[in-house]
């Protein structure tokens, strides 16, 4: 590449970092391009299998001195344009996940750089075992986050989805990951044999080359060829027919406005929707056994100011809500900002889901309550308060809400309007569908159903909503279990056990979604429910060991020579 124009020492600078920056701008814009983004909130699938040709060419290309700031380059730019809707929710949003990532690629850009020295003729398929690695990684932690895992550009294309319940997102990952390896090994390929091409424009000869590369790299090309046909056949005959299975139906209410704009007069006016549109709901469709609010649809602490009336305002707000569930016929799952007194009269607040049965714990409230356990790592739980206090401060002054994290998967029951059907479900909330591990701490605890209760409203976008339901349908694959969303502006959906979408309510309107989801034995557990991210832990074990291999004996080499 370098002597495409080497001209003079001047030019040939100038013209290695044009090259270096056209490859980290193409990088950036192919990250974002297959996920659902700013053009086309499906995405553009398919060019998730070539997303990574052009990093994996410029870790080659870059030396090693500079490797890493192309690293923090391509962390910064992927994420400011992949998740440019936390401008919306905070500058500083948008700001700690660019920078993050800037720090994180700037690690993973030496270790790219590493395999491909360490491995000259197979350094393309190391290369590619350590991205899954990081991709992996990644998601660990309290900082852990899956936007921008390459699987989730898949989420419609429900045949080469159905392989996740056996090897999760990773496995899948690998698989597109593998493409863009294999792309790489043949450029490089054609590269190499360039001047072997009887042609006067190098690029052309480059062109002319890769066919002779493609022969040379046809083994390891039919091998993923075939794993990916294995995929698709298996994608075919493992989706089952649940339609004769006992179902429960549910009410999703969708109120399109962020509940937490706007002060007590916000929390009238939501309460008023949220009434109308349940109560619509339940007169149009006496079959309904459950309503299903949003996440934190109803901001006043409904346990605490029912026991702590001295703000009156709020207090008669719960004393509505409290009496409008009692005098309704089926259970209402509502989220809510759930107080909980403490010695020394310090509340510790939970994002929470309230389960609300008439007649039974409604009035005086005493509903089952589940705590968000994985909270939204700088805006919702920041552990690190002591240690970084300033930017704690920080994060306190913006449009945050620190909650407590819960710590038990608890698991709901309601039997439907026949009296002998019930279901037993669990609640992931809003960033928690996002995380396979949440759901499979779910299933192992005995749910049946995810109903996940989210709000996006903040964001302003429905790239950002469809980005949430892209990952929210893997999580009913993964484990086989039905999932029904009930969001504040958008995707309400009802997700059935094999990844499709079988119904969704228009996005940015106030309506309800009212649908059937099928109550399963889970008796029998999927192989991702039994052993989790295995996948993803493998890849990790291994880049580890393939690079400390490589480094020692390129060593041992040095010292021999």
């Amino acid at each position: 590449m370098v002597e495409w124009c080497q001209k003079t020492d001047s030019f040939s600078l100038l013209a290695r970092v044009g090259i270096a920056l056209s490859l980290l701008v193409v990088s950036i814009v192919l990250f974002a391009l297959p996920q659902p983004n700013l053009l086309t909130v499906n995405g553009i699938p398919f060019l998730a299998y070539f997303a990574l040709v052009p990093v994996f060419l410029l870790v080659r290309f870059v030396s090693w001195k500079t490797v890493w700031l192309w690293g923090i380059a391509y962390g910064v730019g992927s994420y400011c344009l992949f998740t440019y809707w936390l401008a919306a929710f905070h500058p500083l949003g948008i700001f700690v996940i660019s920078f993050m990532y800037g720090l994180y690629l700037m690690i993973a850009f030496p270790l790219l750089k590493a395999a491909a020295s360490l491995f000259p003729r197979w350094g393309w398929l190391v290369q590619g075992i350590v991205w899954c690695a990081y991709d992996y990684v990644k998601t660990l932690g309290f900082s852990g986050f899956h936007y921008g895992v390459l699987t989730y550009s898949q989420w419609q294309i429900n045949p080469l989805i159905q392989i996740v319940d056996l090897v999760g997102v990773w496995g899948l990952d690998a698989l597109i990951t593998f493409a863009s390896a294999w792309f790489t090994a043949v450029i490089v390929e054609a590269y190499r044999n360039r001047k072997l091409e009887a042609c006067n424009c190098r690029f052309r000869a480059l062109v002319k080359a890769i066919p002779s590369a493609c022969r040379s790299h046809i083994i390891s090309g039919c091998v993923w060829l075939v794993i990916f046909l294995a995929v698709l056949v298996y994608g075919f005959v493992s989706p089952v027919d649940y339609s004769q299975e006992p179902h429960v139906d549910v009410a999703l209410i969708q109120q399109n406005s962020d509940p937490w704009i706007g002060g007590v007069p916000a929390y009238q006016r939501d309460l008023q929707t949220l009434k109308r549109l349940s109560s619509e709901a339940i007169a149009e469709h006496p079959e309904v056994d459950l309503v299903v609010w949003p996440e934190t649809a109803f901001v006043p602490r409904i346990n605490w100011h029912y026991q702590h009336r001295y703000e009156r305002d709020k207090f008669q707000l719960v004393d509505e809500l409290l009496r409008f569930i009692e005098e309704s016929p089926v259970p209402f799952v509502i989220g809510n900002d759930h107080g909980v007194d403490t010695v020394g009269n310090r509340v510790l607040d939970y994002n929470a889901v309230l389960l609300f049965e008439p007649g039974v714990n409604t009035l005086p409230p005493s509903p089952q309550v589940y705590g968000k356990m994985k909270l939204v790592p700088f805006t919702e739980y920041f552990p690190f308060d002591r240690q970084f206090p300033k930017l704690y401060e920080m994060l306190l002054n913006g449009d945050t809400h620190m909650w407590e994290p819960g710590t038990e998967p608890v698991v709901f029951n309601v039997v439907g309007n026949d009296g002998t059907t019930s279901i037993s479900f669990s609640t992931p909330i809003c960033f928690e569908d996002t995380f396979g591990f949440v759901g499979r701490r779910f299933v192992n605890a005995g749910a049946q159903a995810f109903v996940n209760l989210s709000n996006d409203a903040w964001s302003k976008s429905l790239a950002c909503q469809y980005q949430h339901l892209s990952m929210a349908v893997f999580r009913s694959v993964e484990n086989r279990v039905p999932s029904v969303r009930a969001t504040t502006t958008g995707q309400t959906c009802i997700i059935d056990p094999n990844g499709r979408i079988v119904a969704m309510a228009k996005p940015f309107e106030e309506t309800y979604l009212v649908g059937s989801i099928p109550v399963l034995d889970k008796s029998e557990k999927t192989l991702y429910t039994r052993w989790g991210d295995y996948v993803g832990v493998i890849f990790a074990v291994s880049s580890t060991l393939i690079l400390i291999a490589g480094f020692v004996r390129a060593c041992i080499t040095r010292k021999r020579t």
